[in-house]
């Protein structure tokens, strides 16, 4: 189904004590998976547990979480989200077995939306960090340099997974994180790295955001690293981070004016029509000033 030819409606369906939900649009496909290439071999993956305070308006408000996955390459690193790493999972075996559209969509419909679907490349190109996003039906290509966090090594330890680990901090969100040098790769989730070790463990001062490892897989055997940006669009930091406040302050609006083949109606659980519906915006990535 190409969408310039049909008129595609989703209903949205909100409680009133939702914190925060995105109307993410996914029209499943193989080509993603068929036009990626290899641009590193993975040496292991590491699973973090992502807790994120969307909403800071309510003092009730929770955090909510992801599970996310970082593949580390001999020179390059992935981040993203585990529900698309199921999804992709599935493609690369239908496109291997070459499966219809339909029974591809069938299968990935299984694992719903995620609420992360940023996928973040560090040093890729080199030293570069590339962020390939879909907001709606656009795929966004945002390419900076790998800027490290300044990094203040702290006496403290701890252990964590069976590593004995050390404290370092950092100003912007004014992260503390917890590092091993018994894994000596200069890596960690989100854009977080450049300590003398893997970060297994990190929080920002204000208990907004937190990553914390979960689990460790060393690859015995050799496996790529894919990437894929064909047909995203590039664009700035500061213009994607435009783009993400203004779909986040009204979402429907946003989809109205850029995919005008796309109807979007929010209800809440009552069936009635939210008027100005906005999602609470609390981003991870903090605007330059």
């Amino acid at each position: 189904m190409k969408l310039n030819k049909k008129i595609l409606t989703l209903m949205l369906v909100f409680g009133v004590c939702a914190t925060a939900a995105v109307a993410q649009i996914t029209v499943v496909t193989g080509d993603n998976i068929k036009k990626s290439e290899p641009i590193d071999e993975l040496v292991f993956r590491a699973q973090y547990e992502l807790k994120m305070l969307e909403d800071t308006t309510r003092s009730d408000s929770k955090p909510n979480s992801e599970t996310m996955m970082l593949e580390v390459g001999k020179k390059s690193s992935l981040f993203y989200g585990y529900t698309t790493y199921l999804r992709d999972s599935v493609l690369m075996e239908d496109v291997k077995n070459n499966v219809s559209q339909e029974l591809m969509a069938e299968h990935t419909s299984a694992y719903g939306n995620a609420r992360i679907t940023y996928r973040i490349y560090k040093n890729h190109p080199a030293g570069k960090v590339t962020t390939l996003d879909r907001i709606v039906t656009t795929n966004f290509r945002c390419e900076e340099k790998n800027d490290k966090p300044q990094w203040t090594l702290l006496p403290d330890t701890a252990t964590i997974l069976t590593y004995r680990c050390q404290k370092a901090s950092c100003r912007g969100r004014n992260y503390t994180a917890w590092y091993t040098t018994e894994i000596p790769v200069s890596e960690g989730p989100w854009k977080l790295c450049g300590l003398p070790g893997l970060i297994l463990k990190a929080e920002d001062s204000r208990g907004h955001y937190s990553f914390l490892c979960t689990g460790l897989q060393q690859f015995k055997e050799s496996k790529p690293l894919l990437f894929n940006a064909k047909g995203y669009e590039s664009i700035s930091r500061k213009d994607l981070d435009k783009i993400y406040e203004r779909y986040f302050k009204d979402p429907v609006g946003y989809v109205a004016s850029t995919a005008p083949n796309v109807k979007v109606t929010v209800k809440d659980e009552h069936g009635n029509p939210i008027k100005n519906y906005t999602i609470p915006y609390n981003p991870i990535e903090l605007p330059d000033k």
